[in-house]
């Protein structure tokens, strides 16, 4: 089974989840009749509603790449995950109202035991699922199942505080908890959905992911081959579960167009071993220059004009710079090497 018939497997199961659940929060608050309860089941909703988009966000983007959409149907998890998190914010602030109105008018309880046990299970099932979703989510690399099951832990995270707040409403008698209880989770739920919100917005306007970019910067810098002088204007962009890769990889001025070709396949296959299969290239490659070889580690270079003085270190700051490395002029302070980056 591919990654996205999996991915929308899975996000079958969570609409189920989601749409049982509910039913039996409502059930709760049908016998308890409390707001806290009532905060469980409105969150609930947008679990339900949520679900649906993800799923249909993960039909779509599993959809080949066609003449209208050549890098695929990925961002359309992004939009996902955007309404998701604009739910979640709204269910947070319908709980606040429904809070405050409980507090100017003030109701009793009634079966808060028989309440606790029903959301208590609903915790333990969100539980489960919501890890289940995250861990395929991170491992097929999408973002709306990532983010589905981020949004059943918090779930499962508010109910639990619920449960509590509950226990200690059965015990001591004060309602008033009740109201206290949802307003203090309402404001966890609106954090969750502005985290989801954020991140969805940053993949809509294609924001560098910084951790990827570092962990492939580094483990480019660890398998280097003779021949990549250097590395620089390196851009990664994720649509779905698909990894877009451009950069330049600068190699010696002397290589025909095959020996060229072997190096740029050498670089993919390095990248596709420790990312995976689904990622596409751009590799442009530069010649190198005069003031290379200071900085180039190839031994036994037949046409080399200057020492090799020491090897660039390849990191993040200087390989998305859309510049070329070259040894300074200054001098160069305990063995460092300092680092100019030209225009091309």
């Amino acid at each position: 089974m591919g990654k996205g018939k999996e991915n929308i497997r899975l996000q079958q199961w969570v609409v189920v989840t989601a749409v049982v659940l509910f039913f039996v929060k409502l059930a709760a608050y049908y016998l308890t009749q409390s707001v806290a309860i009532l905060t469980d089941a409105l969150e609930s909703t947008v679990n339900v509603i949520a679900g649906f988009i993800g799923l249909y966000s993960l039909y779509v983007a599993a959809k080949p790449r066609d003449e209208d959409h050549p890098y695929g149907h990925g961002k359309a998890e992004f939009l996902s995950a955007a309404v998701e998190g604009s739910l979640v914010i709204m269910a947070g602030l319908i709980i606040i109202y429904e809070a405050i109105m409980d507090f100017i008018h003030p109701h009793a309880l009634e079966k808060l035991d028989k309440g606790i046990y029903l959301v208590a299970v609903t915790a333990v099932i969100n539980f489960i699922v919501g890890a289940v979703s995250i861990y395929k989510g991170k491992k097929n690399g999408s973002m709306a199942l990532e983010a589905s099951g981020k949004h059943l832990q918090s779930d499962t995270y508010s109910t639990i505080g619920i449960v509590a707040g509950l226990v200690i409403i059965w015990y001591t008698k004060l309602t008033i908890l009740d109201s206290i209880v949802s307003l203090l989770f309402a404001a966890i739920i609106i954090f969750t959905g502005y985290r989801i919100l954020r991140r969805s917005i940053a993949g809509i306007m294609d924001e560098a992911d910084v951790k990827l970019l570092q962990r492939m910067v580094a483990y480019l810098n660890a398998h280097r081959r003779d021949n990549w002088v250097d590395l620089h204007n390196l851009r990664v962009i994720k649509y779905g579960d698909i990894l877009h890769v451009d950069c330049h990889l600068t190699l010696p001025w002397y290589l025909n167009l095959v020996e060229a070709h072997v190096e740029i396949d050498a670089l993919t296959a390095l990248i596709r071993k420790e990312f995976g299969e689904a990622v596409e290239f751009f590799v442009h490659t530069d010649a190198c220059m005069d003031f290379s070889c200071p900085i180039c580690t190839k031994e036994g270079c037949q046409v080399r004009k200057h020492a090799f003085e020491g090897r660039v270190e390849w990191t993040l700051q200087n390989v998305v710079a859309n510049k070329k490395h070259e040894r300074g002029t200054a001098s160069v302070p305990d063995g460092q090497l300092h680092l100019e980056f030209p225009s091309k």
